[in-house]
């Protein structure tokens, strides 16, 4: 199938189908579900794969599920999505807000989990038709924000024979229609750290009688982070930040307790491994100074998604094909975590950046409650994953006279 034979296909398939899978995504915005809880999501998935024939399988807990496309001749590519939702209240004005208090798809995971269901539903439709030159592995992931889904995906088999896999994140500082790529590290680790600190406690009228456990606390919350900056490579651009802090309940009382919670966030895998020893160090330091006692958890979460070069290239030279000329923008590693590196640490594979801004409109940046995207972003990505598939499908196969082998060119 050459490249205006696959636009023309799916600019018919799109035509078709991409007002249902607007609405689908509505569907789900209205009611997100955090993760290891996407029950209903999960159902409204299956739902719509059996309906296409496909044979979907729901994971042990009952959330997230994995459905093959096309025949175990030939190469195995995968395709991921995520659908779990974030703990945040919806703040936006639109018809499709959030149902359920406190929680919505600030992320974007919805988005993602609409272009791999229509994505799901044009490989189908090639592949009843013969024109798979594969087989398509679709991969509904739960729980990617605690992290651990793409973990529990693993340990179900769900890229055991896997050649190749591919993933996408909303990215809204870009426009629709642009696709955000990068070899090599394109997110960062991403680890959760726990202080706990505790003291004798005593009257704000004599702190030298007690170990000022605020004030020591204080300390902790500012001196670390600076001393990570002087103990380490600045290239590796590791970074301790605080989200939750805790301490006291009167104003004349030293607590004799405290705790600060925060993210450490790296984009060298050797400084990661090594981050947990040197902040232990550094906060017995701390501590001993100002005669408080201080315990550490530290939570690991994710590697750095480290992009695998020649996936890279079959995202741009399918992003070339499905979104035209000049579709391929540059994009930088961020401290952002993503579980996909878990896949990468087994398949090689690539993650890309999928423009989610309306041209010349605002940024609506994700995590955050007005987060929302230009739905036409839905079908740019139906667009880039299916041809994706099929052009890792093509190059993955052994070549023989009869393989059309420039057949996307």
């Amino acid at each position: 199938m050459r490249g205006r034979e696959l636009r023309g296909e799916l600019d018919a398939f799109l035509g078709e189908h991409e007002h249902d899978l607007v609405e689908f995504r509505r569907d789900l915005h209205r009611h997100p579900e955090l993760a290891f809880a996407e029950y209903r999501t999960t159902q409204r998935i299956a739902d719509r794969l059996t309906a296409a024939g496909l044979i979907p399988s729901v994971l042990p807990r009952g959330t997230g599920l994995i459905c093959d496309v096309g025949s175990g001749d030939g190469p195995t590519v995968a395709l991921r999505a995520d659908i779990d939702a974030l703990g945040l209240q919806d703040e936006k004005d639109v018809s499709y807000r959030s149902t359920v208090p406190g929680s919505c798809h600030a992320c974007g995971h919805d988005v993602h989990t609409t272009i791999l269901l229509g994505t799901s539903l044009f490989l189908a439709q090639q592949a009843a038709a013969g024109l798979l030159p594969g087989r398509v592995r679709l991969i509904f992931q739960p729980a990617e924000e605690l992290p651990g889904g793409a973990l529990e995906v693993m340990a179900h088999g769900g890229i055991t024979g896997v050649d190749r896999i591919f993933g996408l994140h909303c990215d809204p500082r870009l426009d629709v229609g642009h696709v955000g790529l990068k070899p090599g590290p394109i997110t960062s680790a991403c680890d959760k750290l726990v202080v706990r600190v505790s003291g004798p406690g005593g009257h704000t009228a004599r702190p030298h009688l007690t170990a000022d456990l605020v004030f020591a606390l204080a300390k902790v919350l500012t001196e670390l982070p600076a001393a990570l900056s002087r103990r380490v490579d600045p290239r590796s651009s590791l970074s301790l930040v605080w989200g939750k802090v805790e301490a006291g309940s009167a104003a004349n009382a030293i607590p004799d307790d405290g705790v600060a919670e925060g993210t450490v966030r790296c984009l060298d895998e050797n400084a990661w491994h090594a981050a947990p020893d040197l902040i232990k160090a550094l906060l017995d330091s701390v501590a001993g100074a100002y005669g408080i006692e201080a315990r550490m958890e530290y939570v690991r979460g994710v590697p750095p998604v480290v992009n695998d070069e020649m996936s890279v290239e079959m995202l741009a030279e399918a992003a070339q094909r499905a979104l035209g000329p000049g579709s391929v923008a540059p994009t930088q590693q961020s401290l952002g975590g993503e579980d996909f590196a878990w896949y990468l640490e087994s398949v090689p594979g690539a993650f890309a950046r999928l423009g989610t801004r309306t041209p010349g409109g605002e940024t609506y940046d994700i995590h955050q409650g007005t987060f929302d995207v230009d739905e036409s972003a839905i079908g740019m990505g139906v667009r880039l994953m299916a041809a994706t598939a099929l052009t890792a499908l093509w190059e993955s196969r052994p070549v023989t006279v009869t393989d059309p082998i420039t057949s996307l060119a």
